[in-house]
């Protein structure tokens, strides 16, 4: 038996690490698969460098861990004691005397450690990270990060010049059938063309930039009837680049404050009421997702367990639906108790309250209730609706062969007796 435990802590360990990184992996990859679409199609209107995005999306990597932690944790344990009900194997560990308690032991040990990552990540990581993807997508509006000219369409460059090109080598620097429009200081609009061009950076200003022509035309109008004709080798035209503010400093938003930040504009009177109503829910906010996931155990066991002689997924897809729509319930009192319309206290740590309340009934019912169901209603009407839909959808023989296969409903003595070999 003294060795018969420490195996079963291995086992477990394993059961539980196994789907649990695999949900997280699944998780992460798909929110920011959907991100990173998204990402693709503003750089790409904004024509800032591909690379950024992939700077934007790792930027982001804190804020969807701290979503897919708890959500892995959640489906690896389930999906561990699910393994173990419907293979026997729990009612074995039962009967030898091992109490859920005792086999939670493993996973809450795995859960206090995610619970520490993930208070590093809400309280420290995640408010940095989500700084640094608003500056780079300041810095990508702005222009900042290099915004390219597209090809066949006109570009501003300044105030008093448009720029459009009809082909581009060397990725970008080479420029091919340039046209451009400037207005000079003295109210003066000159229209040139080019073969060519290349931009060309200058040591005197770094805010003016050389626009190098090769063979073209300098049409400028003067005002008058005809307007000057010039044509060129090679001309160079200056270029003003548009001045770039800098970035807003770190705390617009109370999601950008880190931990001491929170408790010293939420509490000792920093700032406005505004600002401390805003701290204030955050800090619950964060703090009330991290608590939450000490529940998550107990949801799993309750629901990874099916009736008897039954491999019911309901608990899954219930599990799911109630951690996400948890999730929603504390963004919805975070906005009211940032409005101030709300106490954070209530406004986050009252569903708290009901959603331990029934985690805590649903678990009840699992450990100490002979035969206890905590879905026992759900998977009954579960089980009748899929049978009726497995009925509707069930396919039918023809006629035909109904009647090819029927038994005659009355057979006599003598057909009895005929099929009697003859002695």
């Amino acid at each position: 038996m003294l060795n018969f435990i420490p195996s079963v802590d291995r086992y477990l360990f394993r059961l539980v690490t196994i789907p649990m990184l695999g949900v997280f992996a699944l998780a992460a990859s798909l929110l920011m698969l959907e991100k990173m679409l998204r990402l693709f199609d503003f750089v790409a209107v904004e024509g800032g460098p591909i690379g950024v995005v992939f700077k934007m999306l790792v930027a982001l990597i804190p804020e969807y861990a701290s979503l897919a932690i708890p959500l892995g944790l959640l489906l690896g344990v389930l999906f561990a004691f699910r393994k173990l009900a419907t293979s026997s194997e729990l009612d074995t560990m039962r009967a030898v005397g091992l109490s859920y308690w005792r086999l939670l032991r493993v996973p809450y040990a795995i859960t206090l450690v995610l619970v520490a990552v993930n208070i590093a990540l809400v309280f420290y990581i995640q408010p940095l990270s989500r700084y640094y993807y608003e500056q780079m997508e300041y810095d990508l509006r702005s222009g900042a990060l290099g915004a390219s000219i597209k090809v066949g369409e006109f570009t501003t460059l300044g105030n008093r010049m448009a720029l459009r090109i009809e082909g581009s080598q060397d990725d970008g620097q080479r420029l091919i059938g340039i046209y451009a429009r400037v207005a000079n200081d003295r109210e003066q609009v000159l229209t040139i063309s080019a073969r060519e061009g290349t931009f060309m950076a200058t040591t005197d200003d770094p805010d003016t930039i050389i626009l190098r022509l090769t063979e073209g035309l300098i049409i400028q109008d003067t005002g008058s009837a005809t307007p000057r004709v010039l044509s060129f080798s090679r001309h160079d035209l200056p270029i003003d680049l548009p001045a770039i503010e800098q970035f807003r400093s770190r705390g617009e938003a109370s999601r950008e404050y880190i931990l001491p930040e929170l408790l010293r504009i939420g509490w000792s009177g920093f700032g406005t009421e505004a600002e401390r109503d805003a701290s204030q829910a955050t800090f619950n906010y964060r703090l009330v997702e991290v608590v939450m996931m000490l529940l998550m155990p107990l949801l799993a066991v309750a629901l990874a367990i099916p009736p008897k002689r039954s491999t019911s997924a309901l608990g899954v897809f219930v599990s799911i639906i109630l951690v996400v729509a948890y999730h929603k319930v504390n963004q919805y009192g975070e906005d009211i108790a940032a409005l101030g319309r709300v106490d954070p206290i209530i406004a986050l740590w009252g569903p708290f309250v009901i959603f331990a309340a029934l985690i805590g009934w649903m678990y009840y019912r699992t450990a100490y209730v002979p035969g206890g169901q905590a879905l026992g209603a759900l998977e009954t009407l579960f089980d009748k609706l899929a049978k009726r839909i497995g009925a509707l959808f069930a396919r039918r023989k023809p006629p035909s062969l109904v009647a090819e296969h029927a038994v005659p409903e009355n057979l006599g003595t003598d057909q009895e007796s005929s099929l009697v070999p003859a002695e």
